[in-house]
């Protein structure tokens, strides 16, 4: 038999594993929550949290309850309908098929939920098959019923009447624990949870969220009333804005629409937050499609009935929405309702696009004429913005064509750039000192690794023009670099890089280089945060090695792993402790912070806007006085940081 023929006669029917639902799940994790690290621990909560909030959105409830506990565990409680109580027709009660069978629940029953987050009816159930432990209560009728599971699914004890209850008392509480066999990391961020909920209770306006941590003994009680204007408010507090926050809802063809939108003079991004149902959308959709069309349409149409622009001129999209602030919300009825994605990242319903689109069409061209001093002011900003991308594009394509010796050219010929014309596989590192990228380009991989050293630390970019952007050499290099223009002209489609690492010293130096340049990507190159195409780059603290024999050594990145290290060498160990990157040799560097397969990079998210917004503000704004008034409230200097514990395992 030929080698072909003997492994095709050995792949048999006994080859082919058939896995139950709950153990798909368990199988493959990331195809429900994303991944197994902190984003995804946490989103075990939301999918809990969310069941809550399609009862108060439907009307039922005005409280929802979040309690973190001692042994790790965490409780969500409603005071909704509670889950049915009663068989289904499948012979088993409907707590167990909610909890145990995928694509089950309420959601699907326009009768049930007229609106709802929950379109897939999969999260009750991944929540269950990824905890070491669930409980379930149910407070109906009279009684309270409980049903509890263990081990990612299994029945511990069957539903049952638990005893009775007043029969003022309804909803339904769920407290699981996440399954350390399943998550490195099962401890649950107190801020990372609260930040949600403060983001929830603009959403849902008249719904109190309430954290507890038992723990920390915090607690909190989030509580709206006016909705995404407070919602559009706070991110824009303290800033200099055109206007006050405008705001407008409506319901079109069964779709409830708001809007809240403000215009920041000293921004020259766009920060759009989009929701559907309730539920975050990061990756857009038909909706934001709907606004950006009728927002640039409108206002092209007023400037030009009024003269404030000739006929042959038109108002582009990206300058008018160049340091806009805007919140959309949609409510979709379920037969509507189409995500991308069981993490619902994007909406893909097609009704959503042209009912935003008439609200924000009719709602703002009114405005506009009711407020004309705000209006000409806009189309004065617009024509500035528009002004500045053209001088920014001028400058970018003589930095690319001229062969003159300026600033630009000087930095520019210290880049190694990656010899692939496949982009996405490129990756950039952004090195701090020629020291560093000295080892770094002797230990990259030329394919596809590219390296740039900073000559000295980046402009802050909190509230600066563009022209300062492009004169500042360090800054005008990364984006000439990048190859993807910046501000409202930046196209993440166009990226010469995949990645983008920050690769600096483990040091205080390091670290505000590290938050300078994420400051800029931020404000300037947001969507290749969006895309998860921003790194940070963990190099080793120390190498623990024999004394009596040096190839024999263990890299350590905590002072816990050091210790561990130096238990499993034995005695007559030596240890050095790595204070900057270029302390390395290239290959050391190459194999603990460059190669792919040995690495540990720390990927840039923004899981939460409003504390991003809060905290760039904060940290890099103008004002020193709040700056230290928020590091005197919320740094403690006598405790170690537990930031390379979290990312610990976490290897890219």
């Amino acid at each position: 038999m030929t080698d072909f023929e003997k492994a095709e006669a050995g792949y048999t029917a006994r080859d082919i594993e058939l896995l139950s639902e709950l153990e798909g799940v368990r199988k493959r994790p990331g195809m429900y929550i994303g991944n197994t690290n902190l984003s995804g621990l946490h989103h075990l909560v939301w999918e809990i949290v969310d069941n809550a909030v399609d009862e108060a959105v439907n009307g039922y409830g005005k409280k929802i309850e979040v309690t973190l506990y001692k042994d790790g565990s965490v409780e969500v409680k409603d005071e909704g309908r509670g889950l049915p109580v009663d068989m289904h027709a499948s012979g088993v009660p409907a707590v167990q098929l909610i909890f145990t069978t995928l694509h089950s629940g309420g959601k699907f029953n326009s009768r049930v939920y007229s609106t709802s987050a929950g379109l897939h009816g999969v999260g009750a159930t991944v929540t269950n098959a990824l905890s070491e432990w669930l409980l379930v209560t149910v407070y109906r009728a009279g009684k309270v019923y409980k049903m509890r599971f263990k081990d990612g699914g299994s029945i511990d004890v069957p539903f049952h009447v638990d005893g009775e209850c007043p029969n003022s008392w309804h909803g339904t509480t769920v407290r699981f624990k996440p399954d350390p066999k399943i998550f490195p990391n099962t401890k649950f961020n107190y801020d990372t949870i609260r930040d949600r909920l403060e983001e929830k209770s603009y959403l849902l306006t008249g719904v109190r969220f309430v954290l507890k941590d038992q723990v920390s003994g915090q607690n909190q009680e989030f509580y709206c009333e006016n909705g995404l204007r407070e919602y559009c408010d706070k991110l824009t507090s303290g800033k200099n804005c055109l206007g006050d926050t405008i705001d407008f809802s409506d319901k079109s063809n069964g779709i409830q629409v708001e809007v809240a939108l403000r215009w920041v003079l000293s921004d020259y991004g766009e920060n759009i937050l989009s929701y559907a149902n309730d539920v975050r959308t990061a990756d857009g959709g038909t909706h934001e499609q709907g606004f950006k069309s009728a927002l640039t349409k409108t206002v092209n149409d007023f400037a030009l009935a009024n003269g404030l622009i000739r006929a042959n001129q038109s108002i582009d999209g990206v300058d008018l929405r160049e340091g806009l602030t805007a919140i959309i919300s949609v409510k979709i009825p379920e037969d509507k309702l189409q995500y991308e994605g069981q993490t619902k990242g994007k909406l893909g319903s097609p009704d959503a696009l042209p009912a935003v689109q008439s609200l924000v069409s009719t709602r703002f061209n009114y405005y506009l004429n009711e407020h004309n001093a705000f209006a000409v002011d806009l189309i004065k900003k617009v024509e500035a913005a528009r002004q500045a991308r053209e001088a920014a594009r001028k400058a970018r394509e003589q930095a690319r064509s001229s062969r003159k010796k300026g600033p630009e050219m000087i930095l520019s010929d210290k880049l190694a750039p990656a010899q692939s014309k496949e982009y996405r596989l490129n990756e950039l590192f952004i090195v701090e000192g020629d020291s560093a990228g000295g080892s770094a380009k002797k230990g990259r991989d030329r394919l596809h690794q590219a390296i740039l050293p900073l000559r000295g630390k980046p402009l802050n970019t909190d509230s600066v023009s563009m022209d300062r952007i492009i004169d500042n050499v360090e800054l005008a290099t990364i984006i000439q670099t990048i190859g993807a223009g910046v501000g409202s002209d930046f196209n993440v489609d166009a990226s010469h890089y995949g990645k983008i690492i920050i690769m600096t010293d483990a040091d205080t130096d390091g670290a505000h280089i590290q938050t300078l340049l994420l400051t800029f990507f931020y404000n300037y190159m947001k969507p290749l945060i969006d895309r998860g195409m921003v790194y940070i780059a963990l190099p080793p603290l120390y190498r623990v090695y024999k004394k009596s024999d040096p190839r024999k050594h263990v890299y350590c990145w905590t002072d816990a792993d050091r210790e561990a290290a130096k238990e499993k060498l034995g005695a007559g160990c030596g240890v050095n402790r790595y204070k900057g990157l270029g302390e390395m040799n290239p290959d050391q560097l190459e194999s603990t912070t460059m190669n792919k397969g040995t690495r540990r990079l720390l990927r840039v998210t923004i899981d939460d806007p409003i504390t991003v917004e809060k905290r760039i503000s904060v940290l890099m704004g103008k004002d020193a006085g709040v700056r230290w008034d928020w590091i005197k409230e919320n740094v403690t200097f006598n405790e170690e940081d537990s930031f390379l514990e979290e990312v610990r395992g976490e290897q890219q």
